[in-house]
């Protein structure tokens, strides 16, 4: 046993030093080990412990996430702002408004083929040209993310900007069933793919605690560019002609696609996932919330993107005039623009899976309690504000969900293969719709079609929130 060094003696002597003396000896000793070293009481040790984990569960409730993603190896704490992160978002903004903003548009053009070049066709035959769009843009999603992943945005931005442009000019001097289907469905959707999932993954590096701000902003974008690419290319094609409609909007797109080039950029840092084995391909298929939320991105499409489609279309049978149905569209994607950047705020606060399912439930009874019902002009345009407002969560929190149970350095792939799950319903949504609506009475069958899919897509994310949260309700998630 190694030596201890004797406390120093108190002064004063007699009986009442010498009993002094003997208790701080011998709680010195019970201080010391065999080897010598300093021994922790029971009480303290137990202290110690209860403080040590007091601090790991603070570190799992200050994650922003269920998961046990680990941000050291994916190139440490995102950043949550600075100029570089906020022009990551402008770049992102500007790809989804010239993206999604383009495709929130594709109802003004399933009126105008209706009525001009492509009359001799049905309405069903009509929508596979934007329903071509949707799913392309989805489809082209797990190729684009493992290019990504491994090559970063910048080559991406510049190949998908320039198809989404040619694709645009292409379908200007188009005039044949199978050319708008080539150059609108297929070359500009490949395009906008490629855009927009570079453009987002970058986002998910750059932020963390205020991920849902940035992406609520960013979705906005998409929102905005629903708002005036509408407006624009009706009043173009009214006062001009088609052609120059879609010559315009191409310019438009391109100008603001070479913000995105400039400003998109991967966090450094982030390693990129130089290979992926077949096995990385599969993990995420193993995860019971990711698929969850698959199930959720797969069927709720079927629902939201029905009422884009065929606002107009019900309104007008409904009674509205012609030029007011035209604003619909725009109305909605107005609403969508509050609802976007509102729930991206609130997801922060109550939490990114509350605040997705607590939106999507509201549009889906939306639907069902106010579409159905409503014919009259006052009702058809108030749906279309609310619907916009409470629908705005999915495109807003979509990919803040993917990565909040994702690795960073995953994140273009496991993206790819949640627009991979929603691309089924981009692409039949549109055409299930137009044959009910053949059907008499089938503007209620495609109402109740919408509706319902609306919420059993909601209730499967809600089932992976449950999960990610061991079934508590309460859970800020």
């Amino acid at each position: 046993m190694s030596a201890t060094t004797p406390p120093e003696k108190h002064s004063g002597g007699g009986v009442g030093g010498g009993v002094i003396d003997d208790i701080e000896r011998t709680i010195s000793n019970s201080f010391v080990n065999v080897d010598g070293a300093v021994s922790v009481p029971p009480l303290e040790r137990k202290e110690s412990s209860r403080v040590r984990d007091e601090e790991r569960q603070q570190q799992v409730d200050d994650s922003s996430d269920a998961t046990a993603v680990d941000e050291d190896k994916a190139g440490g704490k995102a950043p949550d702002g600075g100029l570089q992160a906020w022009l990551v978002v402008l770049g992102a903004w500007c790809a989804s408004f010239c993206s999604y903003g383009w495709i929130n548009s594709v109802g003004i053009f399933q009126q105008y083929y209706a009525q001009g070049p492509l009359k001799e066709y049905s309405a069903s035959q009509i929508s596979w040209i934007p329903a071509l769009q949707i799913f392309f843009m989805s489809f082209m999603g797990p190729p684009i993310g493992v290019l990504f992943d491994r090559y970063g945005p910048e080559k991406l931005l510049v190949v998908g900007s320039f198809m989404h442009v040619f694709g645009l000019m292409m379908a200007s001097i188009s005039t044949q069933y199978y050319q708008f289907l080539l150059s609108q469905g297929v070359c500009s959707a490949v395009g906008v793919a490629a855009v927009f999932l570079s453009s987002i993954a970058c986002v998910s590096g750059w932020f963390d605690r205020r991920r849902g701000l940035a992406f609520g902003l960013l979705a906005t974008g998409s929102s905005l560019g629903g708002v005036v690419l509408p407006i624009m290319v009706t009043r173009l094609i009214d006062g001009v002609s088609y052609g120059w409609a879609m010559r315009t909007g191409a310019f438009l797109i391109g100008a603001l696609l070479v913000v995105s080039i400039c400003t998109v950029r991967r966090r450094t840092g982030i390693a990129p996932q130089t290979h992926f084995t077949a096995a990385q391909m599969r993990a995420p298929f193993g995860e019971p919330a990711f698929m969850l939320i698959l199930g959720g991105l797969f069927l709720i499409p079927f629902g939201l993107y029905t009422p884009i489609n065929y606002l107009p279309t019900a309104a007008v049978d409904g009674g509205m005039g012609q030029q007011l149905a035209q604003y619909l569209v725009a109305v909605y994607n107005g609403a969508s623009l509050v609802g976007r950047l509102s729930s991206g705020i609130l997801a922060d606060r109550f939490g990114r899976f509350n605040a997705f399912v607590a939106s999507c439930y509201v549009a889906g009874v939306l639907v069902l309690a106010m579409w159905i019902p409503g014919t009259d002009n006052a009702t058809t345009v108030a749906f279309a504000a609310l619907f916009g407002l409470f629908s705005g969560a999915y495109i807003a929190l979509l990919v803040a969900l993917v990565a909040q149970v994702s690795p960073l350095r995953e994140i273009g792939y496991r993206n790819g293969v949640a627009c991979l799950a929603q691309s089924v319903g981009g692409l039949l949504a549109t055409p299930i719709a137009g044959a009910i609506i053949d059907k008499p009475g089938g503007l209620v069958g495609v109402k109740v079609y919408a509706g319902v899919f609306l919420v059993a897509g909601t209730t499967s994310v809600m089932m992976a929130r449950l999960v990610l949260t061991k079934w508590k309700l309460r859970a800020v998630l």
